[in-house]
């Protein structure tokens, strides 16, 4: 039985990507691959392609996913702060609106673009939809 039906690292013969690595440059907004080219031409487009090193990024698969992660971390970071200050403070309504809504929406923001250039990077190091490459699947499937 062919290994290579089922796919993953262990079946092919490509090395490792830093997962890590690739996915805090990505944060960074910069290229996996390399680290100097911007990953992002608008505030959440990814470019065509990295300027320094030529890596396409046109092919990433992000979709909702990091709107869900920031959804989760802001979301329960933004509830315990303010069950705390409500415990602690006699703060009305109004004022609690004042302070938390404006602090939800800009930490909301903060984070989706980092947490965008995150999942890409992911994608890279684990050669997900297209960042393998042509040459490199043909490289690795020549049955392809």
């Amino acid at each position: 039985m062919d290994a290579r039906k089922f796919g993953g690292a262990a079946a092919t013969k490509t090395t490792d990507r830093p997962l890590w690595q690739a996915m805090k440059r990505g944060f960074l907004g910069r290229c996996p691959k390399c680290g100097e080219g911007r990953m992002f031409a608008r505030f959440l487009r990814t470019a065509e392609r990295c300027d320094a090193c030529g890596e396409e990024f046109h092919h990433h698969r992000a979709d909702d996913l990091p709107a869900y992660l920031v959804v989760v971390v802001v979301g329960h970071v933004i509830v315990g702060a303010f069950m705390g200050v409500e415990a602690t403070t006699t703060l009305s309504t109004w004022q609690h609106l004042a302070i938390w809504v404006p602090i939800t929406i800009l930490s909301a923001l903060a984070l989706l673009q980092p947490t965008k250039g995150a999942v890409v990077g992911l994608q890279w190091a684990l050669r997900m939809h297209g960042f393998g490459g042509p040459a490199e699947e043909l490289e690795t499937h020549p049955e392809l």
